[in-house]
């Protein structure tokens, strides 16, 4: 059985739909921690709801990247929890060679739309504003560049003409939350 670390920023709703899976057993794994860069990330409070060891990384002053004693701390915590794979849920940092060479192919990432298209930040509201009729969320492994690694698996949202920015959030979300736990799925039965 898999032995995975979460890494999140926010809500922790996609890590939610992964424990949900975990614990219905669609998903043969087992979640060895969630870490934030939030203090008082709402991941966080979901890791202590469910027994799961929970830790905050202090990652100033970089704004926008795990690097320096930060990606040290969390590579020590994931070996200290012998964690195999790495799922980033909304952890809204890029991740430097250290991780990337450490764990090749075994960090996972979910972005809310149909990658190639639309990479970065704010990728549902570039794809609302570009007036597309379609987008979604992909779930793909963690290379050096943004969102551009392998796809694993990827679900599709038609966008609506009485679509607002949130109601296509949501869409994207409901999917996601399906997605992950498929694309993980794949991953660890492969």
């Amino acid at each position: 059985m898999p032995s995975i670390a979460i890494l999140g920023s926010g809500n922790g709703s996609n890590a939610q739909a992964i424990i949900n899976a975990i614990e219905n057993g669609m998903v043969d794994a087992q979640i060895v921690c969630i870490i934030s860069d939030v203090k008082d990330a709402p991941i966080l409070k979901r890791a202590h709801k469910h027994n799961i060891p929970s830790h905050y990384i202090d990652c100033s002053p970089s704004p926008h990247a795990l690097r320096d004693e930060a990606e040290q701390s969390v590579l020590a915590l994931l070996d200290s929890y012998k964690a195999e794979y790495i799922i980033l849920a909304g952890f809204l940092r890029i991740l430097k060679e250290s991780l990337l060479e450490r764990f090749p192919r075994r960090i996972i990432n979910i972005h809310p739309s149909l990658l190639p298209s639309f990479p970065g930040l704010s990728a549902g509201e570039q794809a609302f504003k570009a007036g597309v009729k379609e987008t979604g969320c992909t779930v793909h492994y963690v290379d050096s560049g943004i969102d551009t690694g392998d796809i694993i698996l990827q679900k599709r949202v038609e966008i609506h003409p009485t679509d607002t920015l949130d109601t296509l959030m949501n869409k994207i979300h409901e999917v996601e939350h399906i997605a992950y736990p498929e694309a993980l799925t794949i991953v660890f039965n492969s």
